[in-house]
This record gives structure tokens, C-alpha cells and sequence, in this order.
């Protein structure tokens, strides 16, 4: 079977919705044990409800990515026993601005969850990918590598995302870890919908619409196919893939203006 991914253990952050969800869904699917960090446990729980349900395997850690201590302390839970061979640093905040309206604490809340957080994981990991010659996949955004209007402090942790994947590839070449990273574009999540039932209330089908149009595609991407990209770049069938930013966008970077 191609891309199997049985007897592997991964972990995944923020694997209680949206895209987090779909890919420990994916992950365990092929056959991966999965554990989820999560701050909202009841998310979390359902994941791990649906994944036992369909014959997987599943566990969940209440932990905020931010927190190193929280961090540390999950991780040697899950190693206690076997390595890890899948890190899919996932769990991220938004915030829509430009500099002007972006404060300090937008700034440093942005920092703690999507810049501090996946370093957490991967400092926490490590020694124990080394161990299996592991996979991590960042997810980063378009925000990492093109402009986007009202997006400064998420395109400055974004871009971020982007370069520290870079570097771990590099410096962890010698030990067998493959580290990449997949940015999407717009993804109908539960937090789109949210956004848009709060911020344009009685116009949501106009919004979901227009927002839609702007991948060039005409539509949203799915979580699901967010989740199969990932599941190929922990797969065998990967193995000649590392240090490279995988859009999944309907073309917007690309295709945009033309």
C-alpha cells in the first residue's frame, strides 16, 4: 500500500479542528498511532472519538504549544516509550491588521503560539527523531511568500515558519530528518465561518462567496486536501523531499494578476 504509515508514531498540535483535525484523520487512516496537543480538550476529544471509532489509534495531551514546560512535559510522555517519527507542527493563531492597528500584544501572542510554539515542538523532538530519522512538516501560509493585505503581524510569524523549516532541513541532513513545510491558502475551516457569521452577519453567503473567488481556482481548499498533502510528505514515497515550502492554494500565488 502506498503511502503507508503504519507502526509510526506521530504527534500533531491542534489536531482538535479545522486542518488539524483532517490530518490526524489522514495520519491514522494509514495506519499511524496519533498523538494530539490541544488547548481545547474537548476538540480534542472528538478526534480522538472519530479516529478510534474508524479502528485507529489515538491519544490526546492538554497543552499550550507556547509553554515550553507544557511542552517538554508532553513529549516525554509520548516518547516514554517509542521514538517519534512524525512531527507536524499545526497548532496557529490569525490576526487581520496592517502595522498601524497591530499592537505589541497582537505581536507577541502571535509570536508565543506560531513562531515560539513550533520551536518548542521541535526543540522538544529532536533527540528523539534523530533516534528514527524522522519527518516534521511546519505549517506555514502564502502569507510566507507573498503580500497580503491585513496580514502583518500573521505574515511576520508565517515567514518565520517558512525560514526555520529551511534551516532544520539543512542542519539535520546528517541525521536522516526530512523537515518541510505546506502553505495553504484559503481553507474553509470552522474559523472561516466564525470570522464571517460575526464580522457580516446576515451577508455570510455574499462573504463565503467573494472570499471564495479569491483563489484563483474559484473555491476554498479543503481540510482533506491539506491533510493528503501531508500524509504523501511523511510517506516513503517522499523520501527524496526536504527543506521545500509546498503551496496548496488553488494557484493564488502563482496565478494571481494573471
Amino acid at each position: 500500500m502506498k503511502f503507508n504509515l503504519k507502526d509510526k508514531l506521530a504527534v500533531v498540535t491542534g489536531g482538535g479542528s479545522g486542518i488539524g483535525k483532517a490530518i490526524c484523520l489522514a495520519l491514522a487512516e494509514q495506519g499511524a498511532t496519533v498523538h494530539i496537543l490541544e488547548l481545547n480538550k474537548e476538540n480534542a476529544r472528538d478526534t480522538v472519538t472519530q479516529i478510534k471509532n474508524e479502528g485507529g489509534s489515538a491519544f490526546t495531551y492538554s497543552c499550550n504549544v507556547a509553554v515550553q514546560k507544557e511542552v517538554r512535559a508532553a513529549f516525554e510522555a509520548i516518547t516514554a516509550k517509542n521514538p517519534i517519527d512524525i512531527l507536524i507542527n499545526n497548532a496557529g493563531i490569525a490576526h487581520i491588521g496592517n502595522l498601524e492597528v497591530c499592537q505589541e500584544e497582537d505581536l507577541d501572542r502571535l509570536y508565543d503560539v506560531n513562531i515560539k510554539g513550533v520551536y518548542n515542538c521541535m526543540h522538544a523532538s529532536i533527540g528523539s527523531l534523530k533516534e528514527t530519522g524522522g519527518v516534521i512538516i511546519n505549517m506555514a501560509s502564502i502569507a510566507s511568500s507573498v503580500g497580503i493585505n491585513d496580514r502583518f503581524a500573521y505574515s511576520m510569524t508565517k515567514g518565520a515558519v517558512l525560514t526555520m523549516t529551511y534551516s532544520v532541513a539543512k542542519d539535520y541532513l546528517k541525521d536522516g530528518i526530512r523537515c518541510n513545510c505546506i502553505s495553504p491558502g484559503r481553507v474553509h475551516t470552522p474559523f472561516v465561518d466564525g470570522f464571517i457569521n460575526k464580522n457580516y452577519p446576515g451577508r455570510e453567503k455574499e462573504i463565503f462567496e467573494k472570499l471564495s473567488k479569491t483563489q484563483p481556482i474559484g473555491r476554498m481548499g479543503k481540510p482533506e486536501e491539506v491533510a493528503n498533502l501531508a500524509v504523501y510528505l511523511c510517506s516513503e514515497e517522499a523520501s527524496f523531499i526536504t527543506g521545500t515550502n509546498f503551496p496548496i492554494d488553488g494557484g493564488f500565488v502563482t496565478l494571481n494578476g494573471s
